[in-house]
């Protein structure tokens, strides 16, 4: 330990000498420092919102959809057209393990309207599970509860962007609107959501209504949609299988009839998104790697000179008794120190620039939102900081080895002979 001290105290004495060229030298690091951080914050900002959108959806959710028969099963000919209704729902949570919550939907569009306003758009009949397992988060008010299904109660939820539509900045909820005529109250408005993927309508421009009263608007016997969560995100394909099984066994298809239901699993899409991610990820730090290289190729040319420059010194060293691991530690010593104190500035000056851009528009403007949700936010984290050191202290390896092993090698006799 105190050979260590010793050699990078007189690292940082031999860098002191030559101050300005130390300083000059160190502005190539502290850029490509700070280009590594920065795109690593980048790259870890846009996986985030990326992946919030996703997860938007639902919380492993899947939604089926009803196909036609491909294969003859127990009499029945192919081409039987699938239909989901209650007692499907219920003959699936009594014989499918697997299945955390089900419900279907039902869905029409209607002109939705509050005084002299109207809005034409998707009104949607669910279950009260349904809003968790579809992550409709109420910015005001409630969502639909298991009172409003049984007593058929005319309640709606509006999505955030319907609601700006009626009410503008007004508030909604308590208000009375007409829904294909007939008069609803507003329970509740959804918090602004940016989502990726949806059915139907987008949910923000969707508007959710009891199943039962959907019931009594129009024909909702049999469900456009059945939707359901796994008890755990990994036994996704699992509960696909249990569900396609329970209906083939109540209407009489083959369970391994693939065709006879459509179904979308978030799950199965997530490897794309994180995929993505991540390809991006690894992309913008090899870039920003590469400009922190640049820098460390100018490090090296730097204690290439200073090698030349000291040769008798290093002769002197070497005649005195220092061993060539003495020698090839004092100059790797010396790279690192400067490498050091240019990621030091770098890190500072990448806090300032972070916190200047703040953020960085990527979903906001697609989906005309303010709030900075679908926006990059440029945050320094721990684990950003790490990275960006761990690869600096790599760079900063590679650029000292070639001049200390130079350095090393060098003869005694012939190195106090050199002028």
């Amino acid at each position: 330990m105190d050979l260590l001290k010793e050699i990078f105290a007189e690292a940082w004495v031999a860098l002191r000498k030559n101050r300005t060229r130390s300083m000059l030298t160190m502005l190539g690091i502290v850029w490509g420092i700070a280009s590594v951080t920065l795109l690593i914050a980048y790259g870890t900002g846009f996986r985030t919102v990326l992946t919030s959108a996703f997860d938007a959806f639902g919380k492993s959710v899947v939604i089926a959809w009803p196909q036609q028969t491909s294969k003859q099963a127990g009499g029945q000919r192919a081409g039987k057209m699938v239909r989901f209704e209650q007692a499907d729902v219920d003959f699936i949570k009594e014989t499918s393990p697997l299945i955390k919550t089900i419900c279907m939907e039902t869905a029409k569009t209607y002109g939705i309207q509050y005084g002299d306003r109207i809005v034409n758009t998707t009104v949607r009949g669910v279950c009260p599970e349904y809003g968790e397992m579809r992550n409709e988060v109420a910015k005001d008010g409630r969502w639909i509860d298991a009172s409003d299904q049984m007593e058929r109660r005319r309640v709606i939820f509006l999505g955030n962007h319907i609601k700006r539509q009626l009410f503008s900045g007004r508030n909604a909820v308590g208000e009375t609107v007409l829904v294909g005529g007939v008069r609803f109250q507003v329970i509740g408005v959804m918090d602004k959501k940016i989502q990726l993927s949806n059915y139907f309508t987008s949910d923000d421009r969707s508007a959710w209504i009891p199943y039962s009263t959907a019931g009594d608007m129009w024909d909702a016997r049999y469900g456009k949609v059945l939707v359901f969560s796994p008890v755990a995100p990994q036994f996704e394909k699992e509960a696909e299988k249990q569900v396609l099984a329970a209906l083939a066994e109540r209407q009489g298809f083959s369970p391994n009839d693939d065709k006879a239901l459509q179904m979308f699993g978030r799950e199965q899409f997530r490897p794309i998104i994180d995929g993505i991610a991540i390809g991006l990820q690894m992309l913008l730090m090899f870039i920003g790697a590469l400009t922190l290289g640049i820098g460390g190729v100018g490090v090296m040319n730097i204690m290439l000179v200073s090698v030349d420059e000291r040769v008798r010194e290093i002769g002197l060293r070497r005649a005195l008794g220092a061993r060539k691991s003495h020698i090839r530690l004092q100059m790797l010593a010396e790279t690192l120190v400067l490498m050091l104190l240019g990621g030091a500035v770098g890190i500072g000056l990448s806090y300032g620039l972070a916190a200047a851009v703040g953020t960085l528009p990527l979903l906001g403007p697609l989906f005309k939102d303010d709030s900075g949700k679908g926006d990059i936010h440029m945050h320094l984290s721990a684990m950003t900081i790490l990275l960006s050191t761990i690869v600096l202290l790599i760079v900063g390896v590679i650029s000292g080895m070639v001049p200390a092993i130079k350095a090393s090698k060098l003869d005694p006799v012939e190195a106090l002979r050199y002028e």
